[in-house]
């Protein structure tokens, strides 16, 4: 039914176990060989979904920067829901962003995750839970499971790290525990919770530390969204104690996997916020640059670069009109025979200097 799922797993499984298999002193034997096939089979998804995990960050800050407007929305159309829905998407049209890219790479990682699970549990079919087959030790030796054939199935169930087969859990059942006694016996249950454990613990530090240095990352505002803060106590401490109340349950590989993982992802969250931060700095360093050069000079005469109206260019040309009539004009004779500011009309009275412009006031 999830072929599509399994296929695809299986084959980059198989690609890294044969990579580490030739590595001198490993072989295709080696429960090492396998535990490092399954860590960079979560290195592989992880640097295809690089892209995906840079846009979800960016979109996650956008919308913590925007919660101040998202709250003015929410609190404007708080009995129209129907129309504060439309204002949402009109807000995320104009500011370009996809909520759902928040959620991208953790939804891809979902069936990835439950591809791996289901294809280690297939290397052992002898249960007779959910998905098992319920096969006898032979048979189960001898059928290919996906892309792996016999001999990679029987490499498999002998293989061992620390004692332990890397697809064995802590609550595996006696009858299931037969299968991987192909070569070197029945593995001990204190062998596999020796590794299964510390591995859990590890899981859940890791899931918490990383949900801690993504919570400290948010803004006042988005953290104190009551919505947000339920978030951040689940992934900071209910998420961590799923996976150490859950580990019993899970294959040593599926511990391997959430481990990998985590430090992937605690790795790619300095360096792509780094990036962030850095590029953050450039522009702010841009914007201080670009200001000092719009600055005057010291000792220069500010710019007024207030656009001029209709009024300002008639007061302008009255002015120039003014300073026409001022000028002493000596006409060749020496003598002055402009119109100054102050010169006496016939009769004695003198002229005034600012002739025109308070009669065009009143006249605006």
């Amino acid at each position: 039914m999830l072929d599509f799922i399994y296929y695809p797993v299986s084959w980059i499984l198989w690609f890294w176990h044969r990579v580490f298999a030739a590595v001198p002193g490993l072989g295709k034997d080696s429960g090492l060989a396998w535990a490092l096939a399954v860590v960079f089979l979560v290195f592989t998804l992880r640097v295809l979904l690089y892209k995906p995990f840079v846009k979800q960050v960016r979109t996650t800050k956008q919308m913590q920067e925007l919660q101040p407007q998202i709250k003015e929305l929410q609190k404007k159309y708080k009995n129209d829901r129907q129309k504060m829905a439309v204002e949402m998407q009109k807000l995320q049209k104009d500011h370009g962003f996809n909520p759902l890219m928040g959620c991208l790479p953790i939804l891809a990682q979902v069936p990835v995750f439950l591809g791996l699970f289901h294809v280690l549990r297939s290397f052992n079919r002898t249960g007779h839970g959910f998905g098992q087959l319920g096969l006898s030790i032979t048979e189960n030796a001898n059928t290919p499971n996906y892309v792996f054939n016999a001999a990679d199935v029987q490499s498999f169930l002998s293989a061992r790290i620390f004692g332990a087969p890397i697809s064995a859990f802590i609550t595996i059942p006696n009858s299931e525990l037969q299968a991987f006694a192909i070569d070197g016996g029945v593995p001990s249950k204190v062998a596999i919770a020796a590794v299964a454990i510390p591995l859990m613990i590890i899981a859940g530090l890791a899931t918490h530390f990383n949900a801690r240095a993504s919570v400290a990352r948010q803004t006042p505002e988005a953290a104190a969204n009551p919505q947000a803060a339920m978030m951040n106590k689940l992934a900071l401490w209910v998420f961590p104690l799923g996976v150490m109340v859950g580990g019993p349950f899970l294959p040593i590989a599926i511990l391997l996997y959430w481990v990998s993982n985590n430090i992937w992802t605690y790795g790619q969250q300095h360096l792509v916020f780094g990036k962030m931060e850095k590029e953050e700095e450039a522009k702010k360093q841009a914007k201080i640059e670009q200001r000092a050069q719009n600055a005057p000079k010291p000792g220069a005469k500010p710019v007024n670069t207030r656009k001029k109206t209709a009024t300002d260019a008639v007061e302008d040309a009255i002015d120039a009109v003014d300073a026409v009539d001022a000028a002493p004009s000596t006409n060749g004779t020496g003598k002055s025979t402009g119109k100054a500011a102050g010169q006496r009309r016939p009769g004695g009275q003198k002229r005034p200097g600012n002739r025109g412009r308070a009669n065009q006031k009143r006249r605006r």
